[in-house]
């Protein structure tokens, strides 16, 4: 009598696709970083223009956006260096598994997933505390580089000098 063997090869299934989220929910993160990398490099140099000839005392203060976006692309580009994700079981293993039966495959590919989702965890977290961090920073940054632009321009305006036109009335 042949055993039912459904519920192995249904946690085999569930748990390969939970590693196959993982590692898309991964690239879709470093989508995403590349992208606020790509942002504040375009911004930063926007942001420097529109302050120049402005009020000294705003273009010294500008100094602290401007370590805010650098240490967020820092952040941003320390999640590119971690190694990839394990994506299950190996193929250097099939050859270990060759004279296994498919009761044992299924089970060693369970415990794979499971090992596999742990190790790719501790990374996905390390990841998503820097990415989470980096949109902190480039948030904050964003918001005191708009009210310096805005400080700057009301500050340009009431600069421009008021023309007087002298009028002599004793004569």
């Amino acid at each position: 009598m042949e055993e039912d063997l459904r519920y192995l090869e249904f946690l085999t299934l569930n748990s390969k696709e939970i590693i196959e989220k993982q590692v898309a929910s991964n690239r879709q993160q470093h989508s995403y970083a590349a992208t606020i990398i790509g942002f504040t490099v375009l911004f930063i140099p926007f942001f420097l223009n529109s302050l120049e000839g402005g009020n000294q005392t705003i273009q010294l203060i500008t100094i602290l956006p401007i370590v805010l976006f650098i240490s967020s692309i820092l952040l941003m580009l320390s999640i590119f260096r971690n190694k990839p994700l394990d994506q299950a079981l190996s193929v250097t293993k099939y050859e270990a598994l060759i004279n296994k039966s498919y009761k044992e495959i299924l089970h060693y590919e369970i415990e794979a997933n499971k090992v596999c989702y742990i190790k790719n965890n501790r990374a996905t977290l390390k990841a998503n505390k820097r990415y989470n961090q980096g949109i902190g920073l480039t948030t904050i940054a964003i918001s005191i580089a708009i009210i310096l632009l805005l400080v700057n321009s009301f500050i340009t305006i009431e600069k421009i000098p008021t023309k007087i036109q002298v009028v002599n009335t004793t004569k």
